[in-house]
């Protein structure tokens, strides 16, 4: 049975670094060293216990982000391993909103690349403390001096050596400790270090690097500034007090050094994160939606949040989550605060990644894995019955790639829906759409391989094939100018018949434009004397907004909410393509009725065909929806990305330059966004970036127009 933590004692760290940067391979490392695990796994043979989902296992690096729990000298570190790749940045944004500090890994020999920078963001918009830990010294073509200048260049002089690499390269095996002011060496094997003084040829430098930790650690208090001006110097427990303190406050960002791969660092790394990282008491304390602080009291009420859902290989459904305060035990029954459903804890897990030991309680601060929840998912809050808090929900980056998907099979529709739901609960940032309007199911997530990790699952975990296809995009339908028309509906098949005759204008609907008293079509003039205006705010942006000018009792007052379905009738399906309509106003001037056969569906039809015949001749146009893209390109690559925006039908409004990187400012057409993630990476061999936001609906070209116009006509003869 797991020991169990106090809040002083839990350090919650989130260990970022791009595609191989080489985490998981560290972090088997500090498993190994802590004696979780006998022997080390490797990504090559499939083995490790970060990587242990079978599409991870087949893609060779991580996908899911994995805790691990790592006791070490008296401390517990709850490890979250976030995937490198920025496609699954969700996993990302999920560890920082439960963790107190993050480690950035670097591979010496590729230095800061686009996902550091990334990285470095998400958790400075945080305000959390950030360490940098320079892996891979091993590599032949490391350059940590490079690596460690590009550091400071990006993130400013607060980036601070604690430790550099002796002989990196293939030979590596020795690093300078400049707070313990010592070498370490290591054996072959790796593990534990042998401290030696440090060489005569460092001495100079490392003396020069620990005065600067002193004078930064003695900012930290009075009592540390004084120590130092009298001597001149603060012990190695007082520099450690200081720094903890600007590390903490986020003044500070420390650079250590490790080798992953075999084994060297691994345990240094462990014992600087259990001193260094504020532990969960120390950390700024957590809200509630309602602004309630919640401290992570263990005698406060039992309160917990849950951060991830996965369905893993034989064993199901799993629940991680962050005790904020009390105690959680199994067999304590809570209350969903999102759903309003009571759950009870049935079992509870200490993690490391696929090795669960199982706990008798988990103590405020602390994280941990249930199983057999009913009802709970990733973002619920659950509670004791007398504790009524209820944590933010996590904001994740808007979506990036789209694709309609549908399974081979149509009998399996069904079932495919139920599991893109349970995919959405494990990973929120795959976003999932049943479109009324497109007809199709859209998936939208970070990227092509974010989208190509779904459907690898589908098919090979749940054994469910299935196909992406090109989303249809959803146009919008408008008019330019004002049109007159009227329709009489007259049926007459024994006995009561029907009859509605509906005169109307339609124009365009701008915010604030006043309704004309006279219209003018061909050589005859219509007063318009406004008697009531219904606005309708459409579900898919813009409106509807309709005048009844009706004078003289033409159509009785009760057939004008027949005529407004009428009319949304056929907004709902514009004549050009066959999209929702918008930012219309359609004034009822005049029209008939009948004594005995008039009744509510006749103004109906009548309503939708005088409607459906104004807009055509109101020199209707298709409006595009408009994306306001920002890209971060490295700046001598900038030419290629501005000349495929162009291409792309893109606007480019500005730039500015960030260091080697240049922001590109750009509006881009929808349409001409569905592949854009996948081609900037290969335009950049990955190492740019971008967002994606909706900003606009606005007009298509006129080619473009014309040739929506012929493909709708053309599936309309098809399905006739």
């Amino acid at each position: 049975m797991a020991k169990v933590y106090q809040a002083s004692e839990i350090k919650n760290i989130a260990f970022m670094g791009g595609s191989g940067s080489g985490k998981t391979t560290l972090i088997e490392s500090m498993l190994y060293e802590c004696g979780v695990i006998k022997r080390r796994g490797s990504i090559e043979t499939k083995s490790t216990v970060c990587d242990y989902f079978p599409v991870e296992k087949e893609y060779g690096y991580s996908v899911f982000s994995t805790v691990c729990n790592i006791e070490f000298a008296g401390k517990k570190l709850n490890i979250i391993d976030c995937a490198g790749s920025d496609d699954f940045v969700g996993g990302t944004i999920t560890a920082l909103s439960v963790c107190d500090a993050s480690a950035i890994l670097l591979s010496a020999n590729n230095g800061v690349e686009v996902g550091t920078r990334n990285q470095f963001r998400y958790a400075e918009e945080r305000k959390q403390p950030v360490a940098f830990v320079i892996n891979k010294l091993d590599h032949e073509n490391a350059n940590f001096e490079q690596a460690y200048e590009q550091l400071r260049e990006f993130f400013g002089n607060k980036v601070t050596l604690l430790q550099y690499p002796l002989n990196q390269g293939t030979g590596f095996n020795s690093i300078i400790d400049v707070l313990k002011n010592k070498m370490l060496v290591w054996k072959p094997e790796g593990g534990a270090p042998e401290y030696k003084d440090v060489p005569e040829s460092e001495k100079a430098r490392v003396e020069e690097l620990r005065a600067a930790l002193c004078e930064m650690a003695a900012e930290a208090n009075e009592d540390l500034m004084d120590k130092f001006f009298t001597e001149g110097t603060l012990s190695e427990d007082e520099t450690l007090h200081g720094l903890q303190a600007v590390f903490s406050s986020c003044d500070f960002y420390p650079v250590v050094c490790t080798c992953g791969l075999r084994d060297m660092g691994a345990r240094r790394l462990m014992e600087f994160l259990g001193e260094m990282t504020p532990s969960v008491a120390d950390a700024p304390q957590p809200k509630t939606q309602a602004g309630t602080t919640v401290a992570p009291d263990e005698n406060g009420p039992a309160s917990l949040f849950i951060f991830k859902t996965s369905v893993e290989p034989h064993i199901g459904e799993v629940n991680y989550f962050k005790v904020m305060s009390g105690v959680i035990r199994p067999g304590d029954d809570l209350v969903n605060m999102d759903r309003g459903t009571k759950e009870r804890i049935s079992q509870l897990y200490s993690v490391a990644g696929s090795i669960r030991v199982p706990v008798d309680e988990v103590k405020a601060g602390d994280i941990a894995a249930t199983v057999k929840l009913k009802d709970s998912r990733t973002g619920n809050t659950l509670n004791n019955k007398d504790c009524d808090f209820l944590y933010e929900k996590i904001q994740y980056p808007a979506p990036k790639y789209r694709r309609a998907i549908r399974p081979v099979t149509e009998a399996d529709s069904e079932k495919l829906s139920a599991l893109l739901t349970r995919m959405h609960e494990e990973d929120p940032t795959w976003l999932i759409e049943q479109s009324k309007e497109l007809k199709q199911t859209i998936v939208s997530g970070q990227g092509e391989f974010h989208l190509r990790t779904l459907k690898w699952r589908l098919e090979n975990n749940d054994k469910m094939m299935v196909v992406f296809e090109e989303p249809k995009i959803p146009y919008r339908e408008t008019i330019t100018k004002a049109a007159r028309a009227d329709y009489r509906h007259k049926k007459q098949s024994g006995g009561a018949g029907q009859f509605g005759e509906v005169h109307l204008i339609v124009e365009p609907y701008v915010e604030g434009e006043p309704v004309k008293e006279t219209y003018k079509f061909g050589n005859q003039e219509y007063k318009i004397s406004v008697k009531d205006t219904q606005e309708i705010n459409l579900e898919w942006g813009g409106k509807l907004v309709l005048i009844n000018s009706i004078v003289g009792g033409a159509i009785d007052a009760r057939f004008i909410p027949a005529i407004l379905k009428g009319l949304m009738d056929r907004i709902e399906q514009g004549p050009l393509t066959g999209s929702y309509a918008r930012d219309v106003r359609v004034i009822i001037y005049d029209g008939k009725m009948h004594p005995v056969d008039s009744n509510e569906i006749s103004f109906r039809l009548a309503g939708r065909n005088a409607f459906a015949e104004a807009f055509r001749n109101a020199n209707p146009k298709v409006l595009e929806p408009i994306y306001d893209v920002e890209v971060l390109v490295p700046t001598e690559l900038m030419g290629d990305v501005m000349s495929d925006i162009n291409n792309r039908r893109g606007m480019v409004l500005g730039m500015t330059t960030e260091k080697r990187f240049t922001k590109l400012q750009a509006q881009v057409p929808l349409k001409e966004l569905s592949s854009y993630s996948t081609t900037l990476s290969s335009l950049t061999a990955g190492q740019a970036t971008f967002t994606m936001q909706f900003h606009s609906y606005e007009l298509v070209p006129a080619d473009v127009q014309e040739k929506l116009l012929k493909e709708y006509a053309e599936s309309q003869a098809e399905e006739e």
